[in-house]
């Protein structure tokens, strides 16, 4: 069965969202793509790592609801499980879809998906850390009295090859209140971390490690 639109049918009404679309656009924007089949049959794949199976059971949640009627498939490649699920209208939900890589087009939410983000900033930027980010502890030393001591400190990192995307995160961390700072990142693209004490217990609260 094919489900109908979701925008033309009213359930992705900015004002009454179906739960995860915040998040699924997260990680779509971070490891998902969109291909066409058949009949103008569109596959939505999301690729996540095995290391994180909590992860992968959460982006099965978000895709079926937003498409409740359509099958959720896991395929299996080594380290890696991708969710895909068939619609028509998969584009719809994402118009950022288009041909190349998404750092070499511009990526711009619609309207209406602004208006998501704007609802549910924290649903959002889990979807983006939980593809292309992550938690780490970091250490560094000081010497106290004479004596050298190892102090450990969280911070999250996220990076992407898209100056929109980069954008998009940047830009919501600022509306949650979240400070970030630009990092260094050896292979190019864009990185940028959290690590004021402040902004690291904010993200804790709303979004915490990949599990």
């Amino acid at each position: 069965m094919t489900a109908e639109c979701p925008i033309s049918a009213g359930r992705l009404n900015p004002s009454r969202p179906p739960a995860g679309y915040a998040y699924l656009l997260g990680l779509y924007l971070g490891d998902g793509c969109i291909s066409e089949g058949r009949r103008r049959v569109y596959a939505l794949r999301i690729a996540c790592c095995d290391a994180w199976p909590g992860l992968i059971e959460e982006c099965v949640r978000a895709v079926s609801a937003v498409m409740p009627h359509n099958k959720v498939n896991r395929v299996s490649a080594p380290g890696c499980t991708s969710i895909v699920s068939t619609s028509k209208h998969w584009p719809c939900l994402f118009p950022q879809h288009g041909p190349g890589p998404k750092h070499l087009r511009s990526i711009v939410l619609a309207p209406w998906q602004q208006e998501i983000v704007d609802a549910h900033p924290w649903e959002f930027l889990r979807g983006l850390i939980h593809s292309d980010g992550c938690r780490i502890t970091n250490w560094t030393t000081r010497t106290v009295g004479g004596v050298k001591k190892r102090y450990e400190y969280p911070r999250y990192f996220f990076s992407n090859t898209s100056a929109d995307i980069i954008g998009l995160c940047t830009a919501t961390l600022d509306a949650v209140g979240v400070q970030w700072k630009p990092a260094s990142r050896s292979n190019g693209g864009f990185n940028i971390s959290i690590a004021r004490k402040e902004s690291v217990a904010l993200m804790d609260a709303h979004i915490g490690p990949k599990y």
